[in-house]
């Protein structure tokens, strides 16, 4: 019985590191480009925008231009906070490839 116990008690200590990691993801905020820094976009850990930035220089384009910017810029900051996601979730998880929503079942 003992094994069980320290094994429920490890996982209740994981679930608690988990929900630690998660809240240090969300925290997080990652700028994205696109265009040479023509268009930045801000997204925090949870993947809102919390800034879009469009330079003097792209506001000269077309709208269809700036606004593929604006996709390619989001795109940018996506990728960059998946990777911080990730290697926040590693620290926690010592290497285990789990998912950001990662719950374990109590």
């Amino acid at each position: 019985m003992t094994n069980f116990t320290d094994m429920l008690s490890k996982a209740k200590e994981m679930q608690n590191k988990m929900k630690e990691a998660q809240d240090a993801i969300k925290k997080i905020e990652v700028e994205g480009e696109a265009g040479g820094n023509l268009v930045k976009v801000t997204l925090t850990g949870d993947y809102e925008i919390k800034a879009i930035k469009v330079s003097e220089e792209a506001k000269k384009e077309s709208n269809e231009i700036i606004y593929d910017l604006i996709i390619a810029a989001y795109n940018n900051a996506k990728d960059k906070l998946k990777k911080k996601s990730s290697d926040e979730l590693s620290k926690v998880t010592g290497g285990l490839n789990l998912p950001f929503d990662f719950k374990l079942p109590f």
